[in-house]
């Protein structure tokens, strides 16, 4: 995602993942619910952007959420942290 991001020349200093997740009751214990928020950190970053980006790695780059899905919902958010 900071790839993305930079690449967009996006001045990108950060970016931090907080996971929250749920898992079935009953063995296999698999997750059942997953919600990932990014917390984007940079100086004066497009939210479109920072959208975009989020998005794509997500949804279509990473493999862990892919295979994940499959078992899981799968949601994601993000803020983006204004550095000063």
């Amino acid at each position: 995602m900071v790839h993305i991001l930079k690449k967009g020349r996006q001045p990108v200093t950060d970016c931090v993942v907080e996971l929250e997740a749920e898992r079935a009751a009953e063995p296999p214990k698999v997750f059942t619910r997953i919600h990932a928020h990014f917390i984007v950190t940079g100086r004066g970053l497009s939210e479109a952007q920072v959208k975009r980006a989020v998005d794509l790695s997500a949804e279509k780059y990473c493999s862990a959420s892919i295979m994940l899905a499959k078992t899981a919902a799968i949601t994601h958010d993000f803020e983006i942290a204004d550095q000063q």
